[in-house]
């Protein structure tokens, strides 16, 4: 399981000495544990990625908060910290596997300029997490147009 992965990680990088990383995993694991306890579940690997996407999103933001702040010390952090929530991740598809997808979708909905809604729901479903939502978008509006 991801959860047990990313324990063992923790409890590696805590024998290495390394902070920052033992920092990143432990607000990771605490954001598992709080959506555990919502749900009052253990999740599985699907669920634990989505928690690990939110996160990085959240880093993002905050990176790019401190870097239009010209606080640089504080986005090192935080892009160390991305970069540490990145290696869960399955690897990112390539440009030519998405486009396929996406023109598949369109073929198969015989989408138009007005159903890009449509096709990105297609899309999310069959790449599921493998590609960045915005980069989707992205491709699809400019196949549709």
């Amino acid at each position: 399981m991801l959860e047990a992965r990313i324990k063992q990680d923790m409890t590696e990088a805590m024998k290495a000495g390394d902070k920052d990383k033992v920092s990143c995993l432990r607000v990771l694991l605490a954001a598992v544990k709080n959506r555990e306890k919502n749900l009052r579940k253990e999740l599985d690997d699907q669920e634990v990625l989505a928690v690990i996407r939110a996160e990085i999103k959240q880093v993002t933001e905050s990176y790019e908060q401190f870097k239009a702040g010209h606080r640089d010390e504080l986005a090192a952090k935080e892009l160390a910290g991305l970069t540490v929530l990145k290696l869960y991740l399955p690897a990112e598809m390539s440009e030519d596997e998405l486009v396929s997808i996406i023109e598949a979708a369109i073929a198969e909905l015989g989408a138009t300029k007005k159903d890009l809604g449509k096709v990105m729901k297609q899309v999310m479903t069959k790449v599921a997490g493998r590609a960045d939502g915005k980069r989707i978008n992205a491709l699809v509006g400019s196949k549709l147009n």
